[in-house]
C-alpha cells in the first residue's frame, strides 16, 4: 500500500522541475558529490526518480546505471538521456525498489546516489534492508550518497504551515510525528508516505551498517529562514553568486543541519 501511494505520488509529480525551480539544493549537492567522486568510475544512481543527477554526471563522463521504484519516472530518464544524446553513457536503465536491487551485481559501483529511497521506507527493516543493498553493490572502498530528511525541519513546517502537512494542523498530530517520524499526508496527491530522520541519528545508522562518514551537509543550508525579500536585497546588490558560495560553504556547518529539509550523507564503504 504504503509503496503503491509513493508510486502514484512520484508518477504525477514533476519532481526535475521541482529541482529546475528551486535550485539549490541541487547545486549544493553536486557540489559536495563531485568533491568526494572519484574522477572515473562506475555510478549507480539507486532512486534516481527522472535522472537529473545521472544525467549531469552521465555529461562528465562517468558511466551510470540508472534505477528507481517508479516506471514514469524511469521512462522519462530513459528519454531525457536520449534528448541529451547521454544514452552512451549508461549501462541500463531499470525499474527496482531500493529494498531489493534485483539483477544488480555485488560489489560493482565505484559510488551510489541514494537520493531518495530513505523519504519513503516507514519500516525499520525497510531502512535496513536499502542500506545492507547499497552496501552490497558498493565497491569496498566506494563512495556513497545518501539523502535523508530531517525530523525537526518538517516540525518546523508543520508549524508555520499547518493547513500545508494536515494532518499536521493539530498538536497531536505534530507530537506522534516527532515521536515516530512517519509522515502519511491527509490530501490526496500530496506528499506522502514519508519517513524524517533525527539529525543525531544519521552518522551512527550509517557508521552502524559498514561505512566510514566523510561529512554530513545540510544540502538546502540556510535557504529555510531566508524569504525572498531578503534573497532579493543580496541580488539586487549585485552579490548573489557571493550568497550562492556562502550558502555552499554554510552546508557542512553542522549548527544548521536541523533547518534544512534535505541531508546529504557521505560516506565511504569499509
Amino acid at each position: 500500500m504504503e509503496r503503491s501511494r509513493v508510486v502514484d505520488y512520484y508518477s504525477s509529480f514533476d519532481e526535475w522541475g521541482r529541482l529546475d525551480r528551486e535550485p539549490l539544493e541541487f547545486i549544493i549537492n553536486m557540489h559536495y558529490i563531485l568533491e568526494s567522486l572519484p574522477d572515473t568510475g562506475l555510478v549507480l544512481d539507486n532512486g534516481a526518480g527522472p535522472g537529473k543527477y545521472a544525467m549531469e554526471l552521465a555529461s562528465l563522463g562517468y558511466r551510470i546505471t540508472l534505477s528507481d521504484l517508479t516506471p514514469a519516472s524511469v521512462d522519462i530518464a530513459r528519454q531525457k538521456a536520449n534528448e541529451m544524446a547521454l544514452t552512451k553513457q549508461f549501462d541500463g536503465f531499470h525499474v527496482l525498489d531500493a529494498t531489493h536491487l534485483n539483477g544488480i551485481a555485488d560489489e560493482t559501483y565505484d559510488a551510489v546516489l541514494m537520493l531518495g529511497p530513505m523519504y519513503h521506507l516507514q519500516h525499520e527493516e525497510e531502512r535496513e534492508a536499502a542500506v545492507q543493498e547499497l552496501h552490497r553493490v558498493t565497491k569496498p572502498g566506494g563512495v556513497v550518497f545518501v539523502a535523508f530528511q530531517s525530523r525537526m525541519r518538517m516540525s518546523i513546517n508543520s508549524l508555520q504551515s499547518p493547513k500545508h502537512w494536515k494532518p499536521h494542523d493539530k498538536m497531536e498530530a505534530i507530537r506522534s510525528f516527532v515521536e515516530k517520524g512517519t509522515f502519511d499526508h491527509q490530501d490526496q496527491g500530496r506528499f506522502t508516505g514519508a519517513y524524517y530522520f533525527h539529525v543525531q541519528d544519521v552518522v551512527p545508522f550509517m557508521e552502524q551498517r559498514g561505512f566510514e562518514t566523510v561529512h554530513l551537509i545540510g544540502s538546502s543550508s540556510l535557504k529555510a529562514i531566508l524569504t525572498d525579500d531578503q534573497e532579493r536585497y543580496w541580488k539586487e546588490r549585485g552579490e548573489e553568486q557571493d550568497l550562492l558560495h556562502y550558502l555552499i560553504e554554510a552546508a557542512k556547518d553542522p549548527s544548521i543541519l536541523g533547518i534544512s529539509s534535505h541531508l546529504l550523507y557521505i560516506g565511504t564503504k569499509l
